[in-house]
């Protein structure tokens, strides 16, 4: 009982801090947003609007999946047996999209920029991208180290690392402009800032695509959660095993366990402690939710 409790703290610890991190990170990203925006029309910087872009493309992606880690926790009910976990995959698949099309945008945009420059005022450049820099560096640390378990904060952080990666190109660009004169350095900045977009954006696509269809998710390793159940006393053999995400953070699985009573009651285990142990390893490999399903073998010949 008291490790439940204390798994139910460390849960309820980890949700709070996600949304706090969500709520700042929208609101240090749309100041950022509308003030790149404003400096990169103003001053004529094709690359640090196509970082905007991406910046927006994370505003409404950061909202996206706050709004989805929230309806995430609403119990089940109704129609709605498993609850409404799956809303953060629907949420990852938004998010990439949509910084996918971002992505694309900022590429045509530049491209036609490269055979029509245009004037480049450095200086306001150069501080925006430097902004952005510190902003998404430090949006991405408000999610702490638990966001590599969530692929919707892991997209939401993936996204922050990439604008500031993104914002460091932007920089440079600008200074190299500024000492070279070579307009045309800001549409191939803008380039490789479209590619480095969708490059993360497919990614986390394939990821969003995979989960939805019922993928198992890419931390768990069926091999090996397999061979932990067959492992087991009195287990002859697995079957039917299926393992898929009830949301970015919550894993499920089902299964047909083959055993042999003889061997259960050789080791003085009664079924109900088979499945007391199944449980407890599954939970260790970060699989919580599950339903296991005894059935017996067929016994050895006398």
């Amino acid at each position: 009982m008291g490790q439940q409790h204390h798994h139910d703290h460390g849960h309820h610890h980890a949700h709070g801090q996600a949304s706090r991190a969500f709520r700042w990170s929208i609101a240090l990203n749309g100041g950022l947003t509308a003030l790149q925006l404003v400096v990169g029309f103003g001053f004529g910087s094709l690359a640090l609007i196509g970082d905007a872009l991406h910046n927006l493309g994370d505003v409404v992606g950061l909202g996206l999946g706050w709004g989805a880690d929230q309806l995430s926790r609403r119990p089940a009910g109704g129609r709605f047996t498993y609850g409404y976990g799956r809303s953060t995959q629907m949420a990852s698949l938004l998010n990439g999209l949509l910084t996918f099309s971002a992505g694309v945008v900022v590429v045509v945009e530049a491209i036609q920029r490269l055979f029509n420059p245009v004037p480049l005022v450095v200086g306001p450049v150069a501080w925006a991208a430097a902004a952005g820099i510190v902003i998404n560096l430090l949006s991405a640390r408000l999610f702490g180290h638990d966001h590599h378990h969530d692929l919707n904060q892991r997209a939401a952080v993936l996204h922050l690392l990439t604008d500031a990666a993104v914002s460091v190109a932007v920089l440079l660009s600008a200074l190299l402009v500024g000492f070279t004169g070579w307009l045309w350095l800001d549409a191939v900045t803008a380039i490789g800032v479209g590619a480095a977009v969708i490059w993360s954006a497919s990614g986390l696509l394939r990821e969003a695509v995979a989960l939805n269809l019922d993928a198992a998710p890419r931390h768990v390793d069926l091999t090996q959660v397999e061979a932990c159940l067959a492992a087991l006393p009195g287990v002859l053999d697995v079957e039917e095993l299926h393992v898929w995400g009830l949301s970015t953070s919550r894993t499920a699985l089902t299964s047909h366990l083959l055993i042999d009573p003889a061997q259960l009651a050789g080791q003085r285990l009664e079924p109900n402690d088979l499945l007391a142990l199944a449980h407890e390893r599954l939970a260790a490999m970060g699989i919580r939710k599950c339903t296991l399903q005894l059935e017996t073998g067929p016994q050895p010949s006398r």
